[in-house]
């Protein structure tokens, strides 16, 4: 897998208007009658405007943590990983999105799909976590 990485433009606004109230699954009701104020994604997804990013998924080894071909990735640099977090990853000269887990002092990128094998990160290895994942979206249809 890898990805395709964009800066983030914060500074435009393309709003939509908000269905303010709670969209059910079940009975339908017209949202024309409950539109209320514009939402912009960007006020949503992007809390450290100068370190997000856009990243587009190439790859499925990551789908069964929700992150399939073509989704598209919010990734905020200023961000330190955490236990399970989708991690963006620069490995000799290449971006990947895995999670990170150390065995016996090992380093690996593990990824969300078991047709793939772990990555070890071998010592002398161009490494370093690029950024974490902090909203994934998806196309409906």
């Amino acid at each position: 897998m890898n990805l395709t990485i964009h800066s983030v433009e914060t500074l435009s606004k393309s709003g939509l208007p908000y269905v303010g109230r709670q969209i059910t699954a079940g009975f339908p009701s017209p949202a024309e009658d409950y539109l209320e104020n514009i939402l912009d994604l960007n006020e949503i997804v992007v809390k450290n405007p100068s370190a997000t990013f856009y990243g587009r998924v190439n790859g499925n080894s990551m789908k069964d943590a929700g992150a399939a071909d073509g989704d598209l990735l919010v990734i905020d640099k200023s961000l330190e990983y955490r236990h399970d977090a989708l991690a963006v990853c620069w490995i000799d000269g290449e971006f990947t999105l895995k999670r990170l887990r150390t065995v016996r002092g090992q380093l690996y990128l593990i990824p969300a799909n078991p047709d793939y094998e772990p990555i070890a990160v071998k010592e002398g290895a161009e490494f370093m976590v690029w950024g974490i994942v902090t909203y994934i979206l998806k196309k409906a249809f």
